[in-house]
């Protein structure tokens, strides 16, 4: 698009700058987790020294399920039964990758302001550090596309967003990707998977969700990258893989900000 009409590139962002500052003098802005004032190079919600604290996942990584690997085993050594957690998965699913642990102190406060604080535009700053530290779990070839984990209908209307299509949205952005919003549905309400065991995590989600036939041309053949915010067991993710696999997608790949330590391996 050529003509004299608008503002260039440049010029806009040298227009945002300034309305930023000018905003910033007038309403001075408070992190959302320390409540520190926000630098001028502080953008978004929470303040960059609450983000240099989250307790990021050590590498290596199993090349796979992207559990770190400890006592040091490396990638090609991994016994996935022992040293990370790629038997919890679905055997179709591919890869994984989290940024850092929950629950934290610094990661925790962060996810519940997304979760259930109606913050949810803190996911545009999760999904930077998404990208940054696992942007290797996208197709290499096509575009990324990006289905978010659904939410129940009742508990959508609760919050009035879906946190992790907020991160989907986030991360489809960043990527040139799409975001592909009814490809899974629930179809029954379960329980929150908070207090549940791993067995009753997988009982609760079991034949949860369904992939719509009207989706199917939109995910038969591709890579499919599922977005959540947090990685416990994986049993959702197991459930809403398969519906998309029996769907017609040819490879699954999960993408989440949080991930709970196995229980073999908590401090």
């Amino acid at each position: 698009m050529g003509g004299g009409h608008g503002l260039t590139d440049r010029a806009r962002a040298a227009v945002g700058a300034l309305m930023r500052d000018a905003l910033a003098l007038a309403v001075p802005r408070a992190c959302l987790i320390c409540d520190a004032s926000m630098g001028s190079g502080d953008f978004g919600l929470a303040c960059g020294t609450c983000w240099s604290r989250l307790p990021l996942l050590p590498k290596p990584w199993c090349p796979r399920c992207g559990y770190p690997l400890t006592g040091g085993v490396t990638a090609a050594q991994a016994d996935c039964a022992r040293a990370c957690s790629c038997a919890q998965l679905d055997a179709r699913v591919s890869s994984v990758r989290s940024v850092c642990w929950v629950p934290h102190r610094h990661s925790s406060p962060l996810l519940a302001a997304l979760k259930y604080q109606g913050w949810w535009g803190v996911a545009d700053g999760m999904a930077e550090r998404m990208v940054r530290a696992g942007s290797d779990v996208l197709p290499e070839r096509d575009a990324p596309l990006f289905v978010p984990v659904p939410l129940a209908a009742a508990r959508r209307r609760e919050r009035g967003y879906n946190q992790s299509l907020m991160l989907a949205s986030a991360l489809a952005r960043r990527t040139r990707g799409e975001v592909l919003d009814d490809a899974v549905v629930r179809i029954r309400a379960t329980t929150s998977q908070t207090r549940l065991t791993p067995a009753e995590r997988h009982a609760n989600v079991q034949n949860a969700f369904v992939m719509p036939v009207s989706a199917r041309a939109a995910v038969e053949g591709r890579a499919v990258v599922l977005v959540d915010d947090v990685l416990t067991t994986g049993a959702t993710l197991n459930a809403c893989a398969a519906a998309l696999l029996d769907g017609g997608a040819s490879d699954i790949r999960y993408w989440t900000f949080g991930r709970a330590r196995s229980g073999a391996d908590r401090p």
